[in-house]
């Protein structure tokens, strides 16, 4: 039995050894999007696959809920040596999109499976559709890239060619792929080493007692923490921009109930399965990736919680079968990042109203990670890489500003240092730092977002921008604080061939083109009219706010670089606060007059009287329909229209029949 002292010092050693993994993969992977920003994981896993030990410090932050027994029992006689895995989404539920190959390595002692060791890395490519293969114009899995069912990858220490020559044939870096994995599978048997050298200091029954007890403990915190806060129930929706090349949002809505120690998340309400941005969370209540947001709520109020499976014990997820957070095959995945990102908004709104005096504004919820396929006129060698992520600032905190740059909820996507970048990939910097007015206005000002401008050089330069969010729905600020300022893209800005791309994700540049991205910034926290004047005075000293938006937003008036005091007290005395919990910005309380709950509710209520494959159609028609209508009767004559033009369309429910009627 394990006290509290003897379960410390073994949650010490559980997390030096995947720390280790993680510094071997670090320091051994060949592409920069591992190596530099650090889009990968390693774990510890129990008998049953349960993840009880992850690094704190290095990669992914994602994934410590991840339960890996669907996947373990695919495969089956394992012997020393062997490492298994997979890049299917759709086996077993650990991998959520094609480029992240997750491999695992069982631990034997004695002859017997003590332990897993496990971890994926984001492979720069997996072939299909598009360089870097993800984008939201897909809309099927077999557009995004070559999968690989769970199979064993090594065989007692010796990897099968075959599959290698099958992967490398089908991706277009293989030599990065091949760098990545072999390094993946270094660390695994690091963590083997370190496993079995706590199975020889604490023993194989304290070993084995160990893990228990830290998903125990875990658990127990999170416990802990949801008693603190009242029961009741909350609802809060909030939207992607764009569900697809249709264009229209992804809406995501969650009802949190807490009763006690538990807590149940209902996703009833969000959109149907639609283009790439659904989440394959295989019918799984507690999977990991529909409880990322719960992870940050539960870090941001004990920093001291063990981070491991135990966490997703107290929770329970509702995610209706063909909606984007659980849909069937053969759904496009690829984007799910930018879906789980808006997901953790959702988390955060809805836990926002359950205690609002301890947790931040909206961070940026938008992290475009940039991909480059261009030509080096030096050696004529095809080039393809991650150049770097393009991550907001986060929402403004209780006690202090949102930090800048860093989103809070992305913020485990390191930059890559632009002299490295330039040296692996043939483009030019013009611009890489934070962006002025974009931070929400706030008592605390949300962090300011990233903006970055580069040059290409060769013909045919392909880009993809993933996860490009953001540039119409604002991250919401809380308690009298303003929403943030909207991400953009654009292409050669300041010239007669400017043009605004948007939340387009992928494009094709020219010699000389110059490509400027923006992030979201984080919302706002407090009414911005009770800020210190002298914050808002550095603020403008500092290059982060204007003296425009100085007066304009805190009634703060600047002249000369100094406060007018008499111009500033009157200006405020005359400035009338945001009321409400929220602000969402101009753009969505715009949009939420046409579709109202109401509307939505009606929208709901159809879709789900439909087979899974007429839902996206049938949002679709609907959603064109409704110009010039809103609430529940403009949803109800559009699906009249639909309807009339497309009698084949299934018979929707009696309830839904009666008010079409």
């Amino acid at each position: 039995m394990f006290d509290q002292t003897n379960l410390r010092v073994f949650a010490n050693h559980v997390r030096a050894a995947a720390e280790n993994m993680a510094y071997t993969l670090q320091r051994t992977a060949h592409s920069a999007f591992v190596k530099e920003t650090e889009d990968f994981t390693v774990m510890l896993m129990n008998r049953k696959g349960e993840t009880f030990g992850v690094p704190m410090g290095l990669g992914a932050t994602w994934y410590p809920g991840l339960t890996w027994g669907r996947v373990i029992d695919m495969v089956g006689d394992y012997r020393p040596g062997d490492v298994a895995f997979t890049n299917d989404p759709y086996s077993g539920h650990v991998a959520t999109h094609a480029p992240d190959t997750h491999l695992w390595k069982p631990v034997f002692h004695d002859g017997e499976i003590i332990a897993w060791t496990g971890g994926h890395i984001h492979n720069t490519d997996m072939g299909g559709a598009v360089p870097a293969s993800l984008s939201r114009a897909l809309t099927e899995i077999h557009q995004e890239g070559i999968r690989f069912p769970p199979m064993k990858l090594v065989r007692e220490g010796v990897f099968d060619d075959a599959i290698l020559r099958i992967m490398t044939t089908n991706v277009r870096k293989p030599d990065l792929n091949l760098g990545d994995i072999k390094a993946l599978v270094g660390a695994l048997n690091t963590g083997e080493r370190k496993i079995l050298a706590m199975v020889k200091k604490f023993g194989k029954q304290a070993f084995l007692e160990g893990a228990e007890a830290l998903l125990d403990h875990a658990e127990a915190q999170a416990r802990s923490i949801l008693r603190s806060m009242p029961d009741g129930t909350w609802e809060f929706v909030d939207y992607a921009d764009e569900d697809s090349v249709e264009a229209n949002p992804c809406r995501l809505k969650l009802t949190l109930t807490i009763r006690g120690d538990e807590a149940v998340l209902d996703f009833t309400g969000s959109d149907p399965q639609l283009g790439s941005l659904n989440v394959p969370s295989g019918d799984d209540p507690r999977h990991t990736m529909l409880l990322v947001g719960v992870y940050y709520v539960l870090y941001t109020l004990n920093p001291n919680i063990l981070l491991n499976t135990g966490l997703t014990r107290p929770f329970t997820c509702i995610a209706p079968k063909g909606s984007v957070l659980n849909p069937v095959h053969p759904a496009a995945v690829g984007m799910r990042s930018l879906t789980c990102a808006r997901l953790r908004s959702v988390i955060f709104g809805a836990f926002s109203q359950a205690v609002p005096e301890r947790l931040p504004a909206a961070p940026a919820g938008n992290n475009c990670i940039v991909n480059v396929m261009t030509t080096d006129e030096r050696t004529g060698r095809t080039v393809l890489a991650a150049v770097n992520p393009v991550v907001g600032g986060g929402g403004g905190m209780p006690h202090r500003d949102g930090t800048n740059g860093s989103g809070a909820d992305a913020a485990y996507l390191k930059n890559t240092p632009i002299e490295i970048t330039e040296t692996e990939v043939p483009i030019e910097f013009l611009r890489y730092g934070l962006a002025r007015d974009s931070g929400g206005a706030g008592r605390w000002r949300g962090g300011l977002a990233t903006e970055m401008a580069f040059r290409v050089f060769a013909p045919g330069s392909r880009i993809t921008a993933r996860n490009r969010d953001r540039s119409f729905f604002r991250p919401w600020g809380v308690l009298g604080g303003r929403a943030a300022g909207l991400s953009d893209m654009v292409l050669n800005p300041g010239t007669d061939r400017y043009l605004r791309l948007g939340n387009i994700d992928t494009a094709v540049l020219q010699p000389g083109d110059v490509l400027e991205i923006r992030s979201a910034g984080g919302g706002g926290r407090g009414n911005p009219l009770e800020r210190e004047t002298w914050r808002v005075a550095r603020d403008v000293e500092r290059g982060y706010v204007s003296v425009e938006a100085a007066e304009r937003d805190y009634g703060v008036v600047i002249s000369g670089g100094l406060i007018d005091e008499e111009a500033t007290a009157r200006l405020r005395s005359l400035t009338v606060a945001h009321a409400g919990h929220f602000h969402f910005g101009p753009e969505r309380e715009g949009y939420e007059t046409q579709w109202t709950p109401a509307a939505y509710a009606l929208l709901t209520e159809i879709l789900a009287g439909l087979p899974i494959h007429w839902r996206f159609f049938a949002k679709t028609e609907i959603f064109r329909r409704m110009k010039d209508r809103a609430g529940h009767d403009g949803v109800a004559a559009a699906l009249a229209g639909v309807r009339a033009r497309f009698i084949e369309m299934p018979e929707p429910a009696s309830a839904v029949r009666q008010a079409a009627e």
